[in-house]
């Protein structure tokens, strides 16, 4: 049930008469506006005490912020959140606090940053900030956010630039800041100003599909101590926070150093290969300090560097993700099998603890909600977890980008604009396969003519004789660049791709085939005859004396690359193509591809009832088992350390294996 806040968007007097900036466009098309660089890195904290006559028997507190929050009730920490959003689709948590609610004084607190970078991770830059919440107690509402509201700025954290691509600040934490400590209940506050309602604020609040995260405190597996440094070892990559208490003297600056992997000579390596650097300071104060991280880091190791007569008094991960619990095993004909059995721990782990509120790529450099692979990712969180909130948040935000073209857009619910021309027909499969696993056919009925208004704007912009042509989109194929296998066809970011290929026009005319599939479940006619999108297709790109495809118009170069797409998405029923493509499979092997043409090849082999080869695929040495066999504790972004220039070593796109190593009716889900 949705919840009608009695309370107002609440900032501080910077924030108040500022207007939003509009930070949408199209990746090729100039911004309207360009997004705000003054503002950032705002961390804004909330204070309010009240009186309870006695502990309520039950208590929601409703609450969200832009761009994000921490709360604490009486000190205790409660939840952060929310899941990134669009401003007209706003996402707020319903929390139970019951328990942390006293008889008395009651305090709460809550930590807000607006970020103010142009990422992949929040809509931010756009002068968007505020907190808003009710506390609703036995039916009552006891607090509402307004003006009673005590603010001020978190003098602590003085930021020393940013890492990935802009993705977050790194900064310097100073433990002898005159804000730290904001949420305990006996906090002097008196010095605090009051908040200033919002009047004229724009959000549009929904309840958040995904559920808020939960937290596991991992203690290091291996310490090792020199003269001034220490090392911690936490036995895997998490994505999390580093604890420590630290006890010194006041003024003194410890050194952090955080990384996925340990160099020759033992250090940690903390400028890591996804090009993030994670070195910050910290200043201590007199005594016992704690450190307080707000943003989170993909981490396995820890290195601290102390001065003379500081020592660490605790020290712990503190990871953070959503709650997962496995509902299906591993394929009963496959257990037993050491390899891949290996495999399938891996996807779990990796799914376990590297999905946050949203559906992430990779951990670091990044931290985008990415369409397209990320439907794999979901589709594989789906069958593991039983649980469909993060997939039905995809597939809501990503036709929720229609508002920025019709044509829909890569990163979701963010202010940095990128448009990559195959990831909108795959939000198409997994609108079909959400269907086939969950059964909600009022769901489907929903999404339907949000498929056909996609499909339609994609055959006016691009479709020309059959065949889509310049798209002002990037087109992938496949990532990283040194596996695109000579793909020969310009298919550089940033420019419009003039020729047809056969990559995005197997994945159209897959999506065209999948909006009827839908249209027959649901009763009405078909969305179109795809029959002369395929005959144009053969006609452009077929070779009949190799029974293979070209890569696209004005090239005669035939690729494995190419003709995965085809072979996999359904495109061709010819038993000569398929031969052809299995000994392309044969000879190249699955890890001659990379991120986005193995889970096509995989679902090509089932569905021609090949598990043998798909137990080949999975398999192979230079595939998932080269991630294992150099360490991994999460899915990499690729087959090895170093198979691309800027690799994340937690990234989830290739847990999809899971998918096809997991016991349920794989025929019927790819029908």
């Amino acid at each position: 049930m949705k919840h009608f806040f009695q309370g107002k968007w609440i900032t501080t007097a910077e924030f108040a008469p500022l207007k939003p900036i509009n930070v949408f466009h199209k990746q090729l098309a100039p911004a309207a506006e360009q997004p705000d660089t003054e503002h950032q890195n705002r961390h804004v904290l909330f204070r309010k005490s009240f009186l309870l006559d006695e502990r309520p028997e039950s208590a929601k507190m409703f609450i969200s912020a832009d761009d994000h929050y921490k709360l604490w009730i009486n000190g205790e920490f409660v939840a952060e959140g929310p899941a990134p959003a669009y401003h007209f689709r706003y996402g707020y948590n319903e929390l139970d606090v019951a328990a942390f609610l006293k008889p008395g004084r009651n305090v709460i607190a809550v930590h807000t940053l607006y970020q103010g970078l142009v990422n992949r991770v929040w809509q931010s830059g756009d002068l968007r900030h505020g907190l808003i919440l009710d506390l609703v107690a036995d039916g009552k509402t006891v607090v509402q956010s307004d003006a009673s509201f005590l603010t001020t700025l978190h003098t602590g954290f003085r930021a020393t630039g940013t890492v990935g691509y802009s993705t977050q600040f790194l900064e310097e934490y100073d433990s002898g800041a005159p804000e730290v400590g904001f949420e305990r209940p006996d906090f002097d506050d008196s010095a605090w100003t009051p908040s200033v309602p919002k009047a004229d604020d724009d959000h549009v609040l929904v309840p958040q599909t995904s559920h808020s995260l939960v937290y596991e405190r991992i203690a290091p597996t291996n310490i090792w101590k020199a003269p001034g440094i220490v090392r911690m070892d936490f036995g895997g990559v998490f994505v999390g926070y580093l604890q420590l208490t630290v006890h010194g003297r006041k003024g003194d600056q410890v050194t952090i150093r955080c990384g996925q992997e340990l160099l020759d000579d033992g250090s940690v390596r903390f400028d890591l290969r996804a090009n993030c650097r994670y070195e910050e300071q910290w200043i201590l104060a007199e005594g016992d300090s704690r450190l307080d991280w707000f943003d989170y880091k993909s981490f396995r190791y820890a290195e601290i560097l102390l001065p003379e007569g500081a020592e660490i008094v605790d020290a712990a991960l503190l990871a953070r993700h959503q709650p997962f619990e496995a509902k299906v095993g591993l394929r009963p004909e496959w257990r037993g099998d050491a390899d891949l059995e290996r495999i399938w721990e891996l996807c779990l782990r990796s799914q376990k603890y590297g999905v946050q509120e949203v559906i992430q790529d990779c951990m670091e450099r990044e931290k985008g909600f990415y369409l397209g692979d990320g439907c794999y990712t979901a589709l594989a969180n789906l069958i593991l977890t039983g649980d469909d909130a993060l997939t039905r948040k995809m597939i809501d935000d990503a036709f929720a980008t229609s508002f920025i073209t019709d044509t829909l857009v890569t990163c979701l619910d963010c202010s940095l604009m990128q448009e990559i021309a195959e990831y909108p027909m795959m939000l198409v499969y997994l609108v079909l396969w959400h269907y086939n696993l969950c059964g909600d056919k009022d769901y489907l009925a929903a999404n339907y003519p949000k498929v056909v208004s996609l499909l339609e704007a994609y055959r006016r912009e691009y479709e020309k004789d059959g065949l889509l042509r310049d798209l002002d989109k990037w087109c992938v194929v496949e990532w990283p660049k040194n596996f695109q296998q000579g793909y020969d066809i310009d298919i550089q970011e940033g420019k419009v791709c003039h020729p047809a290929h056969v990559s995005i026009n197997s994945y159209y005319i897959a999506a065209v085939e999948t909006a009827n599939k839908i249209a027959t479940v649901l009763g009405q006619k078909p969305y179109r005859d795809a029959a002369p999108l395929r005959q144009a297709f053969m006609d452009a790109f077929f070779i009949p004396s190799k029974h293979l495809f070209r890569d696209g118009e004005g090239t005669d170069h035939v690729s494995f690359l190419g003709n995965v797409f085809p072979f996999g998405l359904g495109v061709v029923d010819d038993k000569t193509f398929d031969e052809a493509v299995i000994a392309l499979f044969r000879e190249k092997g699955i890890d001659s591809l990379c991120i986005f043409a193995p889970f096509p090849m995989l679902q090509g082999l089932v569905r021609r009832g090949r598990f043998d080869l798909v137990r080949e695929a999975l398999a192979t040495e230079g595939a998932w088992r080269r991630m294992l066999n150099e360490g991994a504790t999460a899915t990499f972004e690729g087959w090895g350390r170093d198979t691309k220039w800027n690799t994340s070593l937690f990234h989830l796109t290739l847990s999809y294996a899971a998918i096809f190593l997991a016991d349920i009716d794989l025929p019927h889900l790819f029908q």
